[in-house]
């Protein structure tokens, strides 16, 4: 099957992050006793695709996985940061050992700079979109939540609601996120930023 569908080629292993990450998603749903009915209802994404993101049979995308944030009240860096987080969290976390994420489909990979701790208020990440990459989230995780995007490298066209903006290296911009938010790298090269978060 092609990969842009979120399903792993035949014969090959779930990634480990992705077990974990099903597993986590799975104790979620859970914890507050819904059904995979209750939360397709809740979060628009089909019983069939939770339950395969569950049982780690799909590698799910940015946009899943920020709809299941939405629904759960957390940031994308808190969800991984659960499946991530050592029993006791650390203060110092080396580059080499900082959790990696990749959206292959979308030509997205998220590094969680910030040590993992699942009681994050502020923390960095730094984002890669692949040019050409095209990535729209319906909703924030948690709305009112505060972004700090600075561009390190290419250009990141971001368009917040119906506002657009064209960022190039150097460039920051703060947004408080409310609505839809699109994330574009148009391209010749590759974009590199960092995205600081901060719960409201």
């Amino acid at each position: 099957m092609r990969r842009d569908e979120g399903v792993a080629p035949e014969g090959d292993r779930p990634d480990p992050v992705d077990v974990r990450l099903g597993a986590r998603l799975a104790e979620l749903r859970a914890e507050r006793g819904w059904s995979l009915g209750e939360l397709a209802e809740r979060s628009g994404v089909s019983r069939s695709t939770l339950s395969r993101a569950e049982r780690a049979e799909t590698s799910p995308t940015a946009s899943l996985l920020n709809r299941l944030c939405a629904v759960y009240g957390r940031t994308m860096s808190q969800l991984l940061s659960e499946v991530e987080a050592e029993a006791a969290p650390v203060p110092l976390v080396r580059a080499a050992d900082q959790a990696v994420w990749e959206d292959r489909a979308a030509g997205f990979v998220r590094r969680s700079v910030s040590p993992p701790h699942a009681g994050l208020r502020g923390e960095l990440v730094e984002g890669r979109l692949a040019a050409g990459a095209d990535i729209a989230y319906d909703r924030p995780p948690v709305p009112g939540l505060e972004q700090h995007v600075w561009v390190l490298d290419g250009r990141l066209d971001i368009t917040v609601q119906d506002a657009e903006h064209r960022l190039d290296p150097g460039d920051c911009l703060r947004l408080r996120v409310w609505g839809p938010t699109r994330f574009r790298c148009p391209g010749p090269r590759d974009a590199r930023y960092a995205l600081a978060v901060v719960l409201p």
